[in-house]
C-alpha cells in the first residue's frame, strides 16, 4: 500500500504509530503543511513535535528532508520511523564519502520518505544537485532555535537554509522547536524567509509538573531526601562526567537502584544503561546534559539538577522530560548561592580571548598533522582530554574556544555518536577464493561475515564487530586486527566503528595566524549568555509562582498560578483554608462559573451560607492565580489555553 493513498493523517497516525487522536495544535500544524503554508511549531518537550512534520510528509508522494543539528537525535528518529516501516536514512557530517553517493541515488530513484541532513551536509555540492532531482514535498527545520543568535545554541550553518528555496521554491518549510523567547520566534521566520507568518504556540505551562527550587548546601543529602519523597523513575542532572559516577555511587550506598551515564561510554555500555533505566530496572540515572534527548520515557516522576544551568531554555527542556505521560511529576532545582558565581566564572571560560582560540586551533592542526589546505571533507575522531594533556591546554577553556570556532563557521565538533564498522570486498570472487585457500585463518573471519551480510561485492555493508566476534568465539580485538590484516592486504576496504566525537574542519585547515572573527557577534553573543545567566539566577532566588516565571520569560504574559510549585504550595500554606479544602472548592467554583458567569454575591449563594466565607478564601486567591476572571460585574472561569 501506498502511505500517500491513505485517507487522512489520522488514519496514518493510528495504523503507524497506534494513537487514537492527535495532541493539542498538531492536527493544525499538519494541516498547514498540506495546504504548502511555512509554519513555526513551538512545542514543549514531549509536546509531539516529530509526527507534526512526519504525517504530512507520508499524506503526500515524495520525500521529506528534516534539517537537524543533533546526529543522536537523527539516528533515532530514523530508527523509529524504520521499525514501523517507513523508509528514512540520516546523512550527517560522520558518514564517509562512498556512503553518502548511494544514499543519495536511493533518495532520488528508491522509495526513502524521508532524509534527515546535518546543516552543513545541507549545502555540499552533492548534495545540492541531487536535492534539484528529489521529489521534495516538505523541508522541517528541527531545533529551529538555533537559526538565531539570540537564542541560546546558536549555529551559524543554519543561517544559510533559506537557500533551500532556490532549488525547491515551492516547498514549505516547517521549523520546529520546543522554547524559544520572542525575538527567537521572530528571528526564525525571517531568517527562514518565511511567506506568511504562522505561528502555532502552546502554552509553556505544565499543569502536571511541580517547579521546586531548595537551597541548601548539602546537596547528596537533599537528593536523598527528594527520591525518598518522590517515588518513581528518576533523572538527576550534573555538571560534569566525574560528578555521574560520585552521585550514583552515592545512591547506591543508600540502597537506590542508580548508574551513571555520560557521552564518554562506549556505545554499548550507553546503550545498555539507557535501556536499564527506560525498563525501570533502574531507578535514576545520573547523567550530564548528554542523556535524555530524543528518549521517549512517559513516566519519569522526577528531575532533579545539581546545579543551576546556564539557561532556563536548557532547564526548561531538561525539567520537561518528567511527567510527559500527564500524571504528576516533580522538576527540582537545588541550589546554591554560589551556583549563581559559578555561573559568572563559567562565563568568563566560555569566551576566551582571541589569542587563545587561535592558540587552540593552531594546536588542533599539529594534533592531527595537518597542513594548510588538507582535512576538507574528512571527519576525525577527537579526545578533548588527550588533546589539551599533550598541548598543556585547560580543557574548559580549550572546549569553549572549539564552540567559538564553531560558531564562526570554522569547524564542527559533533557529540559522540555510534557509526558501525563497514566493509566491501575489492577483489573478484575467484581472487577472493585463492586467498582464502592460501590463508585459513582468514577464511572463517571471511565466510562468516559473506554468510551473515548480504552485498559485500557491490557496496559497503555495514557489521556489527561483537555479533560477528562472538559467532567466531573471539574477542573484538582480535577480530579488528583480522579485519584491519584483509584490508592492508587489498581484499576488503575496511572502515572500523566509531564511537567518539567528531571534528570537522569545514574549508580543510586555515592559517591560524589568518582567522577572522565576527568581533560584534562575539560580543552580542556574550551579552546575551550573561542575560541568560542573570535570568537563571533570579528565577532561583524569586519568591512568586515558578511556572509564571518559566511562561513569562518565554513571553506568555498571561499565565495563571500553577499552584502546586513550591511558591504556591507555601502561599497556600499561610492561608487559614486546608489544602483538601482549597482544592475542593476550588473544583465547586470552577463547575459553577463554567455553567454560567455570575457576579459575586451569585456565586456565592450557590454555596450554603455557613461556607460562604471560605468560598471567598478560596476564590480571591484563585483569581490570584488567574483562573477567575472579573469582567462587568461578572466572574468568568478562564479557559486554559491549548
Amino acid at each position: 500500500m501506498k502511505l500517500y493513498n491513505l485517507a487522512t493523517p489520522l488514519e496514518i497516525l493510528q495504523q503507524y504509530w497506534g494513537y487514537p487522536a492527535f495532541r493539542p495544535l498538531q492536527e493544525d500544524i499538519i494541516q498547514a503543511a498540506l495546504d504548502q503554508k511555512d509554519c513555526l511549531a513551538l512545542l514543549p518537550t514531549g509536546g509531539g513535535k516529530s509526527i507534526c512534520f512526519q504525517i504530512p510528509a507520508l499524506c503526500q508522494e515524495g520525500i521529506c528532508i528534516v534539517v537537524s543539528p543533533l546526529i543522536a537525535l537523527m539516528k533515532d528518529q530514523v530508527q523509529q520511523l524504520n521499525k514501523r516501516g517507513i523508509n528514512a536514512i540520516a546523512l550527517h557530517a560522520g558518514i564517509p564519502h562512498f556512503d553518502i553517493d548511494r544514499l543519495l541515488d536511493n533518495c532520488v530513484y528508491g522509495k526513502v520518505k524521508f532524509l534527515y541532513l546535518s546543516p552543513e551536509r545541507l549545502h555540499t555540492p552533492m548534495v545540492k544537485e541531487r536535492m534539484a532531482r528529489m521529489q521534495v514535498n516538505l523541508f522541517a527545520v528541527d531545533e529551529a532555535h538555533c537559526i538565531s543568535q539570540w537564542g541560546y545554541d546558536f549555529r551559524p550553518a543554519y543561517l544559510e537554509i533559506a537557500k533551500i528555496r532556490e532549488i525547491h521554491p515551492e516547498i514549505p518549510i516547517m521549523a520546529l522547536t520546543a522554547s524559544a523567547i520572542p525575538q527567537v520566534v521572530e528571528d526564525i521566520q525571517e531568517k527562514l524567509v518565511f511567506r506568511q507568518a504562522l505561528v502555532f504556540q502552546k502554552s509553556f505551562t505544565r499543569p502536571n509538573l511541580s517547579y521546586v527550587v531548595r537551597p541548601t548546601e548539602a546537596k547528596p543529602e537533599q537528593v536523598l531526601k527528594v527520591l525518598n519523597a518522590v517515588q518513581g523513575s528518576a533523572i538527576i542532572y550534573v555538571r560534569n562526567r566525574r560528578k555521574t559516577k560520585e552521585m550514583a555511587l552515592f545512591l547506591r550506598k543508600h540502597r537506590i537502584k542508580a548508574d551513571f551515564y555520560h557521552a564518554g561510554l562506549d556505545i554499548d555500555t550507553r546503550s545498555a544503561k539507557q535501556e536499564a533505566w527506560i525498563q525501570n530496572q533502574i531507578r535514576v540515572i545520573v547523567s550530564t546534559n548528554a542523556f535524555g534527548m530524543g528518549i521517549d520515557k512517559p513516566d519519569v516522576r522526577l528531575v532533579i539538577h545539581l546545579q543551576l544551568p546556564d539557561s532556563l531554555e536548557a532547564y526548561y527542556q531538561e525539567a520537561g522530560r518528567a511527567g510527559r505521560d500527564g500524571k504528576k511529576a516533580f522538576a527540582v532545582l537545588l541550589y546554591h548561592a554560589q551556583d549563581g558565581i559559578r555561573l559568572e566564572q563559567q562565563l568568563l571560560k566560555s569566551y576566551p580571548e582571541f589569542k587563545v582560540i587561535r592558540q587552540v586551533y593552531r594546536a588542533l592542526g599539529s594534533y592531527y598533522q595537518l597542513a594548510v589546505g588538507a582535512g576538507f571533507g574528512e571527519s576525525f575522531d577527537f579526545e578533548l582530554v588527550e588533546f589539551c594533556k599533550i598541548y598543556q591546554l585547560d580543557p574548559q577553556i580549550s572546549y569553549h574556544a572549539l564552540r567559538i570556532l564553531e560558531s564562526e563557521g570554522i569547524v564542527i565538533l559533533s557529540e559522540s555518536f555510534y557509526n558501525p564498522a563497514s566493509l566491501k570486498v575489492r577483489v573478484s570472487q575467484d581472487e577472493l577464493y585463492d586467498f582464502m585457500l592460501k590463508h585459513p585463518k582468514l577464511d572463517k573471519v571471511l565466510k562468516t561475515i559473506l554468510r551473515s551480510y548480504q552485498g559485500a561485492f557491490q557496496h559497503h555493508i555495514n557489521i556489527r564487530e561483537s555479533s560477528v566476534a562472538n559467532f567466531l568465539k573471539t574477542d573484538r580485538n582480535s577480530l579488528q586486527k583480522s579485519l584491519g590484516l584483509l584490508h592492508k592486504e587489498g581484499i576488503i576496504d575496511y572502515r572500523p566503528q566509531k564511537d567518539k566525537p567528531q571534528l570537522f574542519f569545514v574549508d580543510g585547515r586555515l592559517d591560524s595566524d589568518q582567522l577572522e572573527f565576527d568581533q560584534e557577534g562575539f560580543r552580542f553573543r556574550k551579552t546575551r549568555q550573561e542575560e541568560r545567566n542573570k535570568s537563571a539566577i533570579a528565577y532561583a532566588e524569586q519568591n512568586h509562582c515558578r511556572s509564571q516565571a518559566l511562561a513569562k520569560y518565554f513571553g506568555e504574559e498571561d499565565a495563571p498560578k500553577c499552584g502546586i510549585c513550591d511558591f504556591c504550595l507555601a502561599e497556600k500554606k499561610e492561608r487559614s483554608v486546608s489544602s483538601a479544602d482549597f482544592e475542593r472548592y476550588k473544583e465547586k467554583i470552577k463547575l459553577v462559573l463554567q455553567r454560567e458567569a455570575l457576579n459575586l454575591q451569585e456565586t456565592l449563594d450557590s454555596f450554603a451560607p455557613k461556607k460562604q466565607d471560605l468560598v471567598l478564601q478560596v476564590l480571591e486567591y484563585i483569581m490570584d492565580e488567574g483562573h477567575v476572571q472579573q469582567k462587568d460585574g461578572l466572574l468568568y472561569w478562564k479557559k486554559p489555553k491549548s
